[in-house]
């Protein structure tokens, strides 16, 4: 990796910039994507690109051919002026893009009437367990140690009578123990419909995703294979501490490898990329998946691999920052440490995700020479006014690992956190990177999601359709 430091003509060090100053970020600034807006359900805005107040968004096409990358933003989602829903999605195999699209328009659909069915069942049977209880008194005292947290949205209870108050609560804590549920039943129906939907072929093609929703303080975080979600936030001396929200999925994860060969599927790594496990047929070498979760893929979906995503939750606090969301581009080629640090040295909140983009661009054609650059897509969501973060940004940053905090979990969520890492398998041995980041590709170049189409095709193959694949 390239230093976080660079020197200018006389020698002097000036932190935040990366591989040199021949790179300016004058130079795309001036670029204009049109602001894609759309209307969604239950009064929500829906952005495809560029940026708002509180976050900005940028994709760029690799070399590989047709940008497979996705992402969106969903303002007022379920019609809730403090909640917003962001996501990335990373398309593979022949269609991949058509994949990643389809779920980026959908996904956030079924989510939101999933949320509204659950809302409607909770005001019919007033279902509040003593768990949720548990779960709000440990927010109550969260709140009095952390003092306010940072929102999008001010929250005035000088008129609100203790009755009231103590009902928003409980159908506060109603909504966060619903969560799991609706997260994995939205996941589920987008992946039977994409399974159903004839102008989609996902049977050797599919989609990551990694999602979070902001309601209020909250996050809840959901990931579909190895896309990446990472909050910034601030240490004891103010330095930028980067916080690994979720897992990379891939197939070298022990308990992702063992679900697989319950399955009759097959995960190790071929010789010609010792590092890289992936996902085979029980009797033939293909289709080698390099991850453990995903849309579509239905070729393995009898052989261990799952559209189930995993789901955590956080609390955020005064000291945290933004969160980004970005495709494996850009993970590839830059650390968790890194991505923070650009992003908390541009100049313009609007331009950060770009920035971001350019730098792993750049960083990739230095840490892999000659191999094609993936595509990339990138989300940032900031809590605080640009101002505030402005001013935090220019103290002292000190380069520092990956430190997750603790933070209140519902018990039936399930949850990593960069303290108790996951076990990987090397060989025929399960090893704990407990000091690493959790990039399954360890310092290898990129390499290609999916290696060989099965010789046998879905139903929905056509003569055509097989002279497209052979010249690709």
């Amino acid at each position: 990796m390239g230093g976080c430091c660079s020197t200018d003509h006389n020698g002097v060090r000036r932190p935040g910039r990366l591989w040199g100053d021949d790179f300016d970020e004058n130079e795309f600034e001036e670029e204009e994507d049109e602001d894609d807006l759309r209307d969604g359900e239950s009064g929500a805005r829906i952005r495809l690109r560029d940026s708002s107040g509180y976050t900005s968004m940028y994709t760029q096409q690799g070399r590989k051919g047709i940008n497979q990358d996705a992402m969106t933003v969903w303002e007022n989602f379920t019609c809730e002026k403090d909640m917003l829903l962001c996501g990335v999605f990373d398309g593979h195999g022949p269609y991949g893009h058509k994949v990643a699209h389809h779920v980026r328009d959908n996904l956030p659909i079924k989510l939101s009437r999933a949320i509204e069915l659950s809302k409607l069942n909770s005001f019919k049977y007033g279902d509040v367990d003593v768990a949720d209880k548990d779960l709000f008194d440990d927010y109550g005292e969260a709140d009095h140690d952390h003092g306010n947290s940072i929102t999008n949205t001010d929250h005035d209870h000088d008129n609100v009578n203790k009755d009231d108050n103590q009902n928003d609560k409980s159908l506060r804590v109603l909504a966060l123990s619903s969560w799991e549920a609706c997260l994995i039943k939205s996941f589920t129906e987008m992946d039977e419909e994409l399974g159903l939907d004839s102008s989609i072929d996902s049977f050797c093609s599919g989609s990551t995703a990694v999602t979070v929703v902001k309601q209020g303080d909250n996050l809840i975080i959901a990931n579909l294979g190895d896309s990446r979600a990472i909050l910034c936030t601030r240490g004891d001396k103010n330095q930028l501490v980067p916080v690994q929200l979720t897992v990379d999925l891939k197939p070298d994860i022990a308990s992702e490898a063992e679900r697989i060969k319950r399955c009759k599927g097959r995960v190790f790594a071929a010789d010609e990329e010792p590092d890289v496990h992936r996902i085979w047929m029980p009797e033939d070498d293909c289709p080698g998946l390099a991850m453990a979760r995903a849309f579509g893929d239905f070729c393995l979906k009898d052989y261990g691999l799952i559209s189930i995503p995993e789901i955590s939750f956080r609390r955020l606090t005064k000291d945290d920052e933004f969160v980004v969301l970005a495709t494996d581009g850009v993970w590839d080629a830059l650390t968790n440490a890194e991505v923070v640090k650009i992003v908390a040295s541009a100049r313009k909140r609007s331009t950060a995700a770009r920035l971001l983009v350019k730098r792993a661009v750049r960083a990739w054609k230095i840490k892999y020479p000659g191999c094609k650059v993936d595509d990339c897509a990138v989300v940032c969501l900031f809590f605080k006014d640009q101002t505030l973060l402005a001013k935090s940004s220019s103290h002292g940053t000190n380069r520092s690992s990956i430190n997750a905090s603790e933070f209140p979990l519902c018990p039936s969520f399930k949850s990593f956190t960069s303290v108790g890492a996951p076990e990987y398998l090397e060989g025929d041995n399960v090893v704990s990177r407990d000091h690493e980041s959790w990039n399954a590709l360890q310092g290898i170049s990129r390499v290609n999601s999916i290696v060989k189409l099965p010789r046998f095709l879905s139903f929905r193959r056509s003569t055509s359709y097989l002279r497209e694949v052979e010249a690709r």
